[in-house]
């Protein structure tokens, strides 16, 4: 069961001026299951994408960068669930040219206006004859208030579909702001095997699409793991339609600015930190503060050392406050001239640690009790600056062997 996190009313998840979505069952890997979906985009939007670092990036991105770099408007997406088009070679780019070739077809586009998503099983060849026989049942779907059922339609192993909206005010205009995203496992910081989707209707000049995408992604999915894996698919693409009644936001600094970006971030925090609450097998959220480094750069890689260990992350399933494994975390996370008599650590509002050792007020059962909870944070003093970070984890239990070990059946 996921942590803490509900499935989104279809109500609650609000329509975003210049976007259609629509869902269909294409049997990419499995009857009877929503597993294709496509995003219809009105003309005049802009579209900017971060994605996967992983050297063995999946066909699909390989196509969407290109697509990207080419300058042609996009106007739709198409994203496959079920399987990943990648380790598939030549054949796969092919395949992920053709799904773009036919969605333009259907709606008479150029094909380089089209991005295309997969995620699922890896090194499999795509069905791309199925996909392409149910674009047309996906494109006649596309309403502006399928969210939610776009959501369910990009799901793997996820348990719940994760969506998330909010509104703001910009130049005296309501400005919305709607997401979805996916992703359970193989989840790691420079992107996972996540796709999420940020959309807007704010009008936003073409200069900051770029840097809005990275800033957003760095800010967010970008700050959580859950088994350190970084996969081939992964892909967040931020969509600005500029349909809302404002003047265009040219700086991020000024007030509308501001309000837009804290907006846009806000969502974006929500749904990674959702894909963190249904990590595989999770029974817990856990955040990871890491506080008093020199540099964030070193407070970020102490928080990810403590992230991913299996000690600790096994020690949070068993509600077991063995801290010795978070003190041997911070240890090994690459700064070499730590002092240990600098560090403090706090489970909550539990002080465990004082000058780099037990703290004399520290009891065990405190620790017991926090432990016990389903969300943690764990605050980490390094004591050598003003510098601050923080990840988004969950720990690791039998399930999450489990589930990876029967994925493919």
């Amino acid at each position: 069961m996921p942590v803490n996190l509900q499935h989104p009313s279809p109500e609650s998840v609000l329509g975003v001026r210049g976007i259609r979505l629509g869902v269909a069952e294409a049997g990419v890997r499995k009857p009877n299951r929503k597993d294709l979906t496509v995003m219809l985009l009105d003309e005049g939007t802009q579209v900017a994408g971060v994605f996967t670092r992983n050297r063995f990036c999946a066909a699909p991105v390989q196509i969407c960068r290109e697509h990207l770099a080419s300058g042609q408007a996009v106007r739709a997406m198409v994203v496959n669930t079920g399987n990943a088009n990648a380790g598939t070679g030549v054949q796969g780019l092919t395949d992920a040219r053709a799904t773009c070739e036919a969605l333009a077809h259907t709606l008479d586009l150029d094909p380089r206006q089209v991005l295309p998503f997969s995620t699922g099983v890896i090194m499999e060849p795509l069905p791309v004859e199925r996909i392409i026989a149910g674009l047309p049942a996906a494109v006649a779907d596309a309403r502006a208030d399928h969210w939610a059922r776009a959501a369910e339609g990009i799901m793997t192993t996820d348990t719940v579909p994760k969506a998330a909206s909010r509104q703001v005010l910009i130049g005296g205009a309501t400005v919305t702001i709607t997401g979805i995203s996916k992703g359970a496992g193989m989840i790691r910081p420079n992107m996972a095997t996540m796709l999420g989707f940020l959309a807007t209707d704010a009008q936003i000049h073409p200069s900051l699409m770029q840097q809005l995408a990275t800033d957003l992604a760095e800010g967010s999915f970008n700050r959580i793991t859950i088994d350190g894996d970084t996969s081939t698919n992964d892909s967040f693409v931020v969509i600005v339609t500029n349909q809302a009644a404002h003047p265009a936001v040219t700086s991020w600094s000024d007030a509308d600015g501001v309000v837009l970006r804290e907006g846009m971030m806000a969502v974006a925090r929500e749904l990674a930190h959702a894909i963190v609450r249904d990590g595989e097998g999770a029974t817990k959220f856990i955040t990871v503060r890491v506080e008093g480094g020199r540099t964030a750069e070193e407070c970020r890689a102490v928080a990810y050392a403590v992230a991913h260990s299996p000690l600790v992350k096994t020690a949070f399933f068993a509600s077991d406050p063995n801290l010795g494994r978070i003190l041997a975390a911070v240890g090994y996370a690459g700064i070499d001239d730590l002092d240990q008599t600098g560090i403090n650590l706090h489970l909550d509002d539990v002080h465990v640690v004082v000058g780099g050792g037990r703290n004399p007020a520290y009891r065990e059962e405190d620790g017991q009790r926090i432990m016990g909870r389903s969300e943690i944070t764990v605050r980490i003093g390094l004591g050598r600056g003003e510098a601050c970070d923080t990840v988004w984890t969950c720990d690791l239990s039998h399930d999450y062997v489990t589930i990876n070990a029967d994925y493919r059946s």
